[in-house]
């Protein structure tokens, strides 16, 4: 059978779609050496203060969802550029502000405006790339990197602008990035028509409502507690506002999120294994660079430069081996392997020393966890996009990123109360810090495993790309 055609401008449009996963993660992590001059600018409470984090992270998992079910509806490609427009707005909103309200106000709408970015652009990527498997790998591969560079160019980034600049460029570097992909964007993305459906507003309510609830209850659980009447009666509020919106899916004629989608070969599977893989990974990150900067006393810039090794490897893996090892031997080995790879990482992470030396105790694991993490995202999310069909692409990938960002958070939330427990009794002294990261490390490794055990029995085994249509 003839492959279909393709796009003649798709690789431009990939190097757009990776700037902009580039930007959206960028955001995540730029602003984390910034902290310290915010507060001081702005009277931030060190509680307030990490409601920077919060404010993004729950308008932009609690939105995801809904963001991929406009992109079906309305377009991807309007729904991507819309959410361009409302992030870059945003971030000059929180640059400029003066107080704690507008820059709080700024980095949710940041927030909202990656909700529409990532479905969308993921949705384009597939339709771009389906039906030729070994182009949708390589696809990928780029993808993933400008995930991985995102992150650490954050930190990098946030760094040199702290220390040379004010805060505010933080956010403010946002404008011309933005500016340029509104710019490009009409003339290199393909226009995807729409469905033409209805976006329910009882059934958008309710999702979103849910999820939100549930980001806020895990985001806030570790400074609350876990057991007090705040954080059950999120999660309570939760869970009843998810079963009233999946019993209103099971009824209605046009729902947001038709419940025969989890019917799609490796979808539910995919998303289970996804939101595994972002529990593990995260804390990872988020400890490694602790242990880098209270223990080994390595400056917030000295720490992206030392995770940078491991960055460029997750790069090169994704862009040169993962796709052809997709390829060749299918999904379900290349993701079990990488796991495994990832689990056993984490399982040395927890004997880093106090005296650890970077080039002997920290860069070799670090590069095994990047091989671990580069085997592991490209076939997790082949899976759990590979057998939607071309109207539903919009949805499942905000379905794949929500369950990523839902993981990432409860991981890292679970693994700092772990840290704290372990930790206790030595305040700020090396040696109770170290055990809380080493225990964090070690329950990292057993979600790695987990992961690892759901993959071998969950997943098929073919190559989930040759299943995307092209659109």
């Amino acid at each position: 059978m003839a492959l279909p055609t393709l796009d003649p401008k798709r690789w431009k449009a990939l190097a757009l779609l990776c700037a902009a996963q580039f930007i959206v993660i960028l955001d995540t992590s730029i602003i984390g050496v910034a902290l310290p001059a915010i507060q001081s600018d702005l009277g931030f409470s060190d509680e307030g203060l990490s409601w920077i984090f919060n404010a993004y992270v729950i308008a932009f998992g609690g939105l995801l969802l809904l963001g991929g079910k406009l992109a079906d509806v309305f377009g991807a490609r309007r729904i991507f550029l819309s959410g361009f427009a409302i992030l870059t707005a945003a971030s000059v909103l929180a640059g400029l502000a003066q107080s704690q309200t507008v820059l709080l106000a700024g980095r949710s709408l940041q927030g909202v405006g990656a909700a529409l970015i990532a479905p969308a652009a993921l949705t384009i990527l597939m339709r771009l790339f389906g039906g030729r498997p070994a182009e949708l790998g390589k696809a990928f591969g780029f993808w993933g990197a400008s995930a991985a560079a995102g992150g650490t160019a954050g930190v990098f980034l946030g760094g040199v602008i702290t220390k040379w600049m004010s805060w505010s460029w933080t956010f403010l570097i946002n404008l011309p990035l933005g500016l340029a992909v509104l710019f490009a964007g009409p003339a290199v993305l393909r226009a995807i028509p729409g469905n033409r459906g209805k976006i329910g507003l009882i059934d958008s309510a309710l999702i979103t409502g849910s999820v939100v609830a549930a980001v806020y209850a895990i985001v806030t659980g570790e400074h609350v507690g876990w057991f007090v009447p705040q954080t059950l009666g999120l999660l309570g509020l939760a869970a009843v506002l998810m079963i009233a919106f999946l019993t209103l899916q099971a009824t209605s004629k046009t729902p947001l999120l038709p419940l025969r989608i989890f019917g799609a070969p490796g979808l539910a599977a995919g998303n289970l294994v996804m939101a595994l893989l972002g529990a593990a990974w995260i804390p990872l990150w988020f400890f490694l660079n602790l242990y880098l900067q209270s223990v080994l006393n390595l400056s917030a810039l000295g720490s992206g430069l030392a995770l940078l090794p491991m960055t460029l490897m997750i790069m090169l893996m994704m862009v040169r081996l993962t796709g052809p090892l997709v390829g060749r031997f299918g999904v379900k080995p290349v993701l079990v392997t990488g796991l495994i790879a990832l689990s056993v990482s984490l399982v040395l992470f927890s004997g880093l020393p106090s005296d650890g030396k970077f080039l002997a105790n920290v860069l070799p694991v670090s590069l095994l966890a990047a091989v671990g993490m580069s085997l592991a995202y490209i076939p997790v999310t082949m899976t759990g996009m590979g057998g939607a069909e071309p109207k539903d692409t919009g949805l499942a990938s905000g379905l794949i990123n929500t369950t990523y960002q839902v993981g990432s958070a409860l991981g890292l939330a679970v693994m700092v109360s772990l840290a704290a427990s372990a930790g206790q009794g030595g305040g700020n002294e090396a040696a109770p810090l170290l055990a809380g990261y080493q225990t964090a490390f070690l329950g990292g490794a057993g979600v790695a495993a987990i992961a690892a055990l759901a993959s071998l029995l969950l997943i098929r085994g073919q190559t989930a790309a040759t299943d995307i249509p092209v659109g």
